[in-house]
């Protein structure tokens, strides 16, 4: 298989992404420091790297090979702050916000390159 016709495979391939466990340790952290500054834990959410270098090592290489790079994955787990924030208060379960993530990186991704032979040879 050439390069190209592999990286149309994974991008094709790519509909989903693993739902990793709940980090509870991490949103415990995260929730007293929100409670106890709430300005440096606001910061901290809306940085979104506190839980995105988790979901980054789990969905990085699936991602990486539908053609998104870490920037552009941080730059939507930002965009995504408000949400990671109602989970880190309880107000939002673990699954709804990393499926709800999911989704929206996964609506992101590159647009998948079509060139067959024959549109090319028309």
């Amino acid at each position: 298989m050439r390069a190209n016709e592999q990286r149309e495979s994974e991008w094709s391939a790519l509909k989903r992404l693993p739902l990793p466990d709940e980090p509870t340790d991490l949103k415990a952290e995260t929730r007293t420091l929100l409670e106890e500054s709430p300005e440096e834990g606001s910061r901290l959410i809306a940085e979104a790297a506190f839980v995105s270098d988790l979901l980054w090592e789990e969905w990085g290489p699936d991602l990486e090979g539908a053609g998104m790079g870490h920037d552009r994955f941080l730059e939507i787990s930002r965009s995504y702050a408000d949400e990671l924030r109602l989970w880190v208060v309880g107000e939002r379960p673990w699954d709804h916000c990393a499926a709800g993530l999911a989704g929206r990186l996964l609506r992101r991704l590159p647009a998948r390159k079509t060139n067959t032979l024959s549109e090319v040879n028309r």
